[in-house]
This record gives structure tokens, sequence and C-alpha cells, in this order.
């Protein structure tokens, strides 16, 4: 539990003091010993239930989900219904939620193009009012918050490796904008909180994240090729295959954010793995460690595709002491296990 009740903010336009808001009077009691109570917002998804996974593994916190199942699923916390210190809540962010917590990571959102680009309104509104309930949430209870943002804010960028202090190039008329402008307003309102009421903020700017329980199909490259190897149908590479992107397993991803709330850093830091891949290099991998018969294809890109994508993750190693351990080779054959069980296809 952090030991800081109280939160003091300086407004560096007009040199006010902001004094954050204080978290129920029974955090100060010595006669209750507390748990810390967290809320996971998009707790059912892929990264949120792991991160759960984590957050639970610790008995002295207590964990609330408040998901929609728009792209999360309860069978990723299924081995957690039930249990005394979880509670598990249908709800859309988009809606006010009432709960006490200490903290509160907000990770609701569409992250993958084939669910955003469905719903576009139904994204941005997640990205900007669902952040804003959170944010008055935290307000209301005294709450540390903490929104996975993503790399997605440097748009197709003109700058590489990306690091924190770039701005970015997006664009804002796009199909992708739903997401890539929502998250950039998200930012905006965090800070916007934080020098206003003095919330207590930590931005994570997460970059592709992969491993068990990623959604099979979902339009995301790793989890499109390993289904694509395990069916036996040729994995199909965005023209021209050169575009990169760099790769974090699960487990990491998850130990950075939990870093990021627990440290005294706002961010946004970069949380990513720096190894960096082309997509030819990607289907090639996954061919080679898990359908050697597979072909690889070219297919026409999509509209507002990164060229490159590479974290410079500084930041998190100084402030966090934090970097990624499980190499994508490694990791590769721990998401086939699950997809394999999932699709039904037994290895040969």
């Amino acid at each position: 539990m952090h030991a800081r009740f109280e939160y003091m903010s300086i407004d560096a336009s007009n040199g006010d003091q902001k004094r954050g808001p204080s978290p129920s009077p029974l955090r100060n009691s010595k006669f209750y010993q507390a748990n810390m109570r967290i809320l996971v917002t998009g707790g059912a998804g892929f990264i949120g239930s792991h991160l759960v996974d984590k957050l639970m593994e610790n008995e002295k916190n207590e964990v609330i989900v408040a998901d929609n199942y728009f792209t999360g699923s309860k069978e990723n916390l299924k081995k957690w219904i039930g249990h005394p210190r979880f509670e598990l809540i249908r709800h859309d962010v988009t809606e006010t939620l009432l709960v006490e917590v200490d903290q509160i990571y907000h990770l609701a959102c569409p992250a993958s193009p084939i669910f955003y680009k469905h719903n576009p309104v139904k994204t941005i509104k997640t990205n900007v009012i669902g952040t804003l309930n959170m944010l008055g949430l935290a307000k209301r209870v005294g709450a540390r918050i903490l929104l996975t943002s993503t790399s997605e804010v440097y748009g197709d960028p003109l700058v590489h490796p990306q690091d924190e202090s770039y701005w970015g190039n997006v664009n804002p008329i796009g199909v992708r904008s739903c997401y890539d402008e929502g998250k950039r307003v998200a930012e905006t309102l965090m800070f916007d909180y934080h020098r206003q009421h003095g919330i207590e903020i930590r931005i994570a700017r997460i970059f592709n994240t992969y491993g068990p329980r990623m959604n099979i199909d979902d339009g995301r490259v790793v989890s499109n090729f390993i289904a694509q190897a395990i069916r036996g149908e040729s994995l199909t590479v965005q023209a021209p295959g050169t575009q990169t992107r760099s790769f974090c397993y699960v487990s990491d991803m998850v130990d950075g954010l939990i870093r990021l709330m627990e440290g005294e850093n706002t961010g946004p830091i970069n949380i990513g793995n720096p190894g960096e891949f082309t997509m030819l290099e990607l289907a090639e991998n996954v061919k080679e460690l898990i359908n050697p018969d597979v072909d690889i294809i070219m297919v026409e890109n999509t509209p507002d595709d990164p060229r490159q994508r590479k974290p410079v993750i500084t930041k998190a190693k100084e402030l966090l002491g934090w970097e990624p351990k499980i190499t994508l080779r490694d990791g590769l054959p721990r998401m086939e296990e699950d997809f394999r069980q999932r699709l039904g296809v037994p290895k040969k």
C-alpha cells in the first residue's frame, strides 16, 4: 500500500498549490489492517486478466474487475470467480461506476484494429468518456490511477526509435484515429486532472504485447500468424513486409505496469520490448517454430499502418528498474500451446 495519503501538485500555469483528495479515513486507522483495494477496468481482456492473476497472488490485494465483454471474456478470469478477494462487475466504463478503491488500472478499450474499426464511435467514447469517468472516480475516492496508453500515440513515426518526448505523427481523420487520437486525449485528460485536482496519475505507453489468451483472429499480427500456422493456412504478411514491430511477452508487460503503479513517476513511460522484427522475420519465426509446411504470402496493407515501431526503454530501466526478460523465440511456443488448446488442434 502506498504510504502517502496526501498528494501535492503545482499548477504550472498560475503557481497555485493543488491538494489531492484523501482516501478513506480507515486508511489511517491503526486498528484497521487495510487491504489494497484495486479496480482493473478491462480486466477480462488479454493483458487485464494476466494483470489480475499477478495482483491476486498478493494476499493483501482485493481486486475488482469491471468489463463489458466487448473484447474480454469471463473465461480469462474463471480461476478467480468466487474467490473472497475478487469481484467481477459487468460494466461499461462510459457509464459512471461507484466503488471504493485505492488504485485504478484503467485498461478498458478495444486494442485490436478489427474491433476498434468495427465500432470506432464506441472506441473513442471508451477512451474519452471512459477515462473521464475513471478520473472522476479517482478524484472522489483519492485513488491513484494508471492509464494504459499505447505506442499508437506516436502514429506513423518520423523518428526512430520512439522515446517519450516524441509528440507523434498521427492522422486525426483516419480509420485508426478512434484509437490513436482517443488515447492521446486520454493522456491529456490524465495530466489535466493531475494539474488541476492533484490526482495521482501514471501513464504507460505500451507497445505490441503477445501471449496466451489473446483473441484468436483478432487482427493482430502475432495471433493471426500463430492461428494460421496451427490451421495449416498460409501466413498473410501485409505488404511490403519490411514494416517493423517490437513484441513484448505479456508477463513482462504486467511486471512493468505494476512497477509503474507502485513507483513515484507519473510517466508517460514506454513499456515494450526493444527487440525489433520485420513482419517477414516474424512470419519466418512462426513458420520455423510452429509449422514449417506453411507458405508465406503477401497481402494488401491497411491504411495508416505504421512502418516502424521500436520503443526507447531508457526511462523504464532507470526509473522502474524494468526491462523485458522473455525473447520472441521463447514466448511464441507458450502462445502456441494456448492457441492449440483453444482451437482443439493437438501438436503432431
